[in-house]
C-alpha cells in the first residue's frame, strides 16, 4: 500500500509538473504574438526610442509540436529616433546626416519651386530692398527635385551655420562670398557654389534664366560628401511635442505675412492640424518636384532690424539684418499664436524662441517655416476658436498667461 501511495505521489507531481510546463508554454506563444503587435511609435512595427539607443525585440516562441516545421524568427523592430530639425521619427542613419542648405528664388518666374516638400525647416526673409528669399534645409528626406537656386546672403549664411550646413547657392553678395572664402570650410558652413560645382546643377528649360537653376537630393548628398560635409549633425536644439487632439484644436485661424513682392497667407487646417500656405494672398502653394501641397506644423514670425548693405553696389539694394541678440517673435502650432521672443547669442549659435515668461517654446513634430521680417514690414494674426463642447485648451508649452489667443479666443492683430 506504502509503495503504491508513493507512486501515486510521483504520478500527481508530474501531472502537475506539465501542467505548469504547458501553462509556461502557452504564456510565452501569447506574449511573443502580442508583444510583437504592440510596438510604440507612428507605426505598428517600429519603436521609437528619442536616444537613438536600440531596442531589442523578442523572437518567435518555438511551436510545442515537434514534427511541424519550426516556425521563423521575427524581425528585428526597427529603431527610430528622433530628427534634430523637426523631431519627426526617423532611422538612425537619416538623422545622422549631414544638413543641406538651399537659397531658392522667390520671385513670380520662379514660382511653383521644388523641394518645399522635403525640407525640415524653411527660412525666408527679405533680399534685395525686401524682395524675399527661401532657404531650404534638409536632412532626413532627399528630394526629387530643388530650385531654382539663387545667390547666398551673409544673414542666411547665419542661420545655416546653426548647422554647419553644406550651404548651396549660385553666387552671391561681395560680403557673403568674402565670409565663404574666409570660413566656408567648415568654420560656420560647407561651401556648395555652383560657380565652382557646376557639374551638380543644371539649367530646366522650362524656365528663363535665372529662374531655372536646379538640382536635387542625390546630387546635393554627393556634393556634401565631395566638399567634406560629412560630420553627424549637431544634436536638436528646438523641443517638439505630439499633435494637439482634435477637439483642442480651433477652427479657423490666419496668418499673413507681407513682403515687397509676396504676401504669404497661412490659413489654419483643423483636420491635419497644419498650416497651408498661399502665395501671392491667394494662390495655394504646391511643390513643383512632388506636386503636395506645401503646409507645415508651425509658422513663427520673427521681427528684426534690417538696413541698406553698403557694400559698393547701391543699385542692388542690398540688406544686412542684425540676426544676433533677440527680438518679438510670434509662435504658431497647434492653431494657437503666442508672442514671444527669439534668441541668438552668436552668428554660428542656434536661434531659439521662448514664450512670454521665458521658457522654450514646444512646437509640433514636423516641419516649420520661419518668416522673418522688418520692423516695418505688416503682419495680420487671426486665431480661430475652440469648438465649445471643447472648451479652451493651450498649445503644448504654452503659459496661461501668454497671448489672448493662446486660450483660444479670436485675435485679429496688425503686429
Amino acid at each position: 500500500m506504502r509503495s503504491r501511495s508513493r507512486v501515486q505521489q510521483r504520478a500527481g507531481m508530474v501531472a502537475i509538473g506539465i501542467g505548469v510546463l504547458g501553462v509556461a508554454l502557452a504564456g510565452a506563444f501569447l506574449g511573443g504574438a502580442f508583444g510583437t503587435s504592440q510596438a510604440v511609435g507612428p507605426a505598428s512595427s517600429h519603436a521609437f526610442v528619442g536616444s537613438g539607443a536600440p531596442s531589442e525585440s523578442a523572437g518567435a516562441s518555438e511551436s510545442p509540436n515537434e514534427s511541424s516545421s519550426p516556425t521563423a524568427s521575427a524581425a528585428p523592430t526597427p529603431v527610430l529616433v528622433a530628427a534634430p530639425l523637426d523631431g519627426m521619427p526617423v532611422s538612425p542613419a537619416a538623422a545622422g546626416q549631414h544638413v543641406i542648405a538651399v537659397m531658392i528664388d522667390d520671385l513670380s518666374p520662379a514660382r511653383p519651386q521644388s523641394g518645399f516638400s522635403d525640407a525640415s525647416v524653411v527660412w525666408q526673409a527679405p533680399a534685395e530692398g525686401g524682395i524675399p528669399r527661401y532657404m531650404l534645409l534638409f536632412q532626413e528626406r532627399t528630394p526629387k527635385a530643388v530650385g531654382p537656386v539663387r545667390s547666398a546672403r551673409y544673414y542666411f549664411i547665419g542661420w545655416a551655420s546653426e548647422w554647419k550646413a553644406a550651404y548651396v547657392h549660385a553666387g552671391g553678395s561681395p560680403q557673403a562670398l568674402d565670409t565663404l572664402r574666409a570660413k566656408g570650410s567648415g568654420q560656420l558652413v560647407y561651401n556648395a557654389d555652383q560657380f565652382a560645382w557646376g557639374s551638380y546643377f543644371w539649367r530646366v528649360t522650362t524656365r528663363f534664366p535665372p529662374h531655372n537653376l536646379y538640382s536635387d537630393g542625390k546630387h546635393l548628398r554627393e556634393l556634401a560628401r565631395r566638399i567634406g560635409a560629412t560630420a553627424p549633425p549637431a544634436k536638436a536644439v528646438w523641443r517638439f511635442g505630439p499633435d494637439a487632439p482634435l477637439d483642442q484644436r480651433p477652427q479657423g485661424g490666419r496668418i499673413e505675412v507681407d513682403y515687397l513682392a509676396n504676401r504669404i497667407v497661412y490659413r489654419y487646417d483643423r483636420a491635419t492640424n497644419s498650416y497651408p500656405r498661399y502665395v501671392s494672398g491667394t494662390v495655394k502653394q504646391v511643390d513643383a518636384g512632388t506636386k503636395q501641397p506645401v503646409a507645415p506644423k508651425n509658422v513663427v514670425i520673427m521681427r528684426m532690424v534690417f538696413g541698406a548693405l553698403n557694400d559698393g553696389h547701391p543699385n542692388k539694394h542690398r540688406l544686412e539684418a542684425q540676426i544676433t541678440g533677440s527680438g518679438v517673435a510670434w509662435i504658431a502650432t497647434n492653431g494657437h499664436t503666442i508672442k514671444g521672443t527669439w534668441r541668438k547669442r552668436s552668428i554660428s549659435s542656434p536661434t531659439r524662441f521662448y514664450d512670454a515668461a521665458g521658457h522654450q517654446v514646444r512646437l509640433t513634430v514636423g516641419q516649420t517655416f520661419v518668416q522673418v521680417m522688418k520692423t516695418t514690414d505688416i503682419v495680420k494674426i487671426q486665431d480661430g476658436k475652440v469648438p465649445a463642447a471643447a472648451g479652451p485648451s493651450l498649445s503644448p508649452g504654452t503659459a496661461p498667461s501668454a497671448s489672448p489667443s493662446a486660450r483660444g479666443g479670436s485675435v485679429w492683430a496688425a503686429i
